[in-house]
């Protein structure tokens, strides 16, 4: 096991790594820009390092002075949380090429998988069902129009690297294609470097199912459940459950059996994700993420896994101590995301906590970076922390998510609580009968 771990995020998830850590008897280094020398992990870590001034780019994304830090520091591993470097490749290869160990898959399977046009070709080489489209980039209207008129319209087009909704377009005829194609292929250049867009068939009425798995590098995974993540804005997810609403039994065993053994037999390492649209019974491959996900809490309260504590022990080339016969799952959880955003327009709020206090009591978990006197700075995601409660049922995990979201009190800046309050009471949202549009309706955009 590794002696000392640096910490590459900041945040609740920061402070969620850390506490795995000092469970394992591991030694933490915190890192942080100039704007959060105050934050929580900064202040519980045994050691902390400065990694440049506030904005992203110069600390949390500057791979030369988190490397630094490891060095000053003798950090052995280094975990990248989610966001900022956590699938980044290049910064997997740096640490190995300095035998420091990236607590995360190989620089190899985070390039595959960062390609959604590869992900989607070893995807279905592997087994696992995939939405019908093109076999990979599409770059001009006649090949676009071909393809569209192969697998019906409306089709989707989208950027192969990248996510969060950029590059991302709709054609509902072949009189959109030409314009949708120009379009995607534009934004996903702005965004992320890269015009390489493809095709696929758009789903009416899908939710968003993901499975966890973890896998130990060696052929040997599990699957941990799945997720309903459907509850969306703009691509971004506000609202988890596990187990998703729609699934049955049987459904959860066959896909999650094909997930764990797509990552077995790629010899994938840590923890990941492969993300669907399911509609009408049927799953469709999206995505894999290679990192440890926002929601993953609800996973670890329906099944009692630590997802953390696995990660690092596999880095450390251990045996993952959870085997697929020993999974079970029980009850069901809820997490929201308590965002520092005015509710109705969505607009950041940052500024000082005046008054903090986070629900508490049976079944309830908050994950959370945040204290009262807590400046939230302007420069990054404005995620003050995530409010996860588990029941035995889900109409039981619905009261007291109830319950916790009237106890839970953030004062001093505008954030997304009221609109949880609401969400709760609607008749769609109690009944789990919403797709990855209905928030988006819900809220007239």
């Amino acid at each position: 096991m590794f002696s000392k771990v640096l910490i590459a995020n900041r945040g609740e998830i920061a402070l969620r790594i850390l506490r795995a850590c000092k469970e394992l008897g591991i030694q933490t280094v915190a890192v942080h820009s100039t704007a959060d020398a105050d934050a929580m992990h900064v202040r519980l870590a045994d050691e902390s390092v400065c990694i440049g001034p506030a904005p992203a780019k110069d600390s949390y994304l500057n791979i030369p002075s988190i490397l630094a830090a490891c060095e000053i520091t003798g950090a052995e591993a280094v975990h990248p949380g989610y966001g900022f470097l956590s699938e980044n490749s290049r910064f997997a290869q740096i640490l190995e090429e300095h035998n420091i160990a990236f607590i995360g898959p190989s620089s190899h399977h985070i390039d595959i998988m960062g390609d959604k046009i590869e992900a989607k070709r070893t995807a279905k080489e592997l087994g696992i069902p995939v939405v019908p489209g093109s076999e990979g980039g599409v770059t001009d209207d006649g090949e676009a129009k071909r393809i569209a008129q192969e697998i019906g319209y409306p089709v989707i087009i989208k950027a192969a690297s990248g996510g969060g909704g950029r590059g991302m377009k709709v054609a509902k005829n072949e009189k959109e294609i030409s314009v949708a194609l120009s379009t995607a292929r534009t934004e996903a250049k702005a965004a992320f470097g890269d015009d390489a867009v493809y095709i696929e068939k758009y789903l009416g009425k899908p939710r968003h199912i993901e499975v966890q798995v973890l896998g130990d590098g060696k052929g040997r995974a599990v699957h941990l459940g799945e997720r309903d993540c459907s509850l969306q804005r703009r691509h971004q997810k506000v609202w988890e459950e596990a187990n998703g609403p729609s699934i049955t039994p049987e459904e959860r065993e066959s896909i999650g059996m094909i997930c764990a053994n797509a990552v077995a037999k790629m010899g994938y390492s840590g923890a990941g994700t492969v993300e669907f649209l399911y509609e009408d019974g049927e799953f469709y491959f999206i995505e894999m993420n290679t990192r440890l996900q926002v929601e993953h809490p609800v996973t670890e309260r329906i099944t009692n896994v630590d997802i953390v504590y696995e990660q690092i022990r596999i880095a450390a080339g251990m045996e993952m101590t959870v085997k697929q016969e020993d999974v079970q799952f029980w009850g069901h959880a809820i997490e929201v995301r308590i965002n520092a955003e005015d509710p109705e327009t969505f607009a950041p709020s940052p500024g000082t906590i005046s008054y903090y206090h986070p629900a508490g009591g049976v079944g309830v978990r908050v994950d959370s970076g945040v204290y009262q006197g807590y400046k939230i700075p302007p420069y990054y995601d404005s995620l003050i922390g995530k409010l996860i409660v588990h029941g035995r049922t889900r109409a039981e995990c619905l009261q007291r998510l109830n319950r916790a979201l009237d106890e839970f009190v953030v004062d001093g800046v505008k954030t997304t609580l009221p609109l949880f309050r609401k969400l709760i009471k609607e008749p769609d949202v109690i009944a789990g009968n919403y797709d990855i549009h209905w928030l988006e309706k819900y809220l007239g955009m």
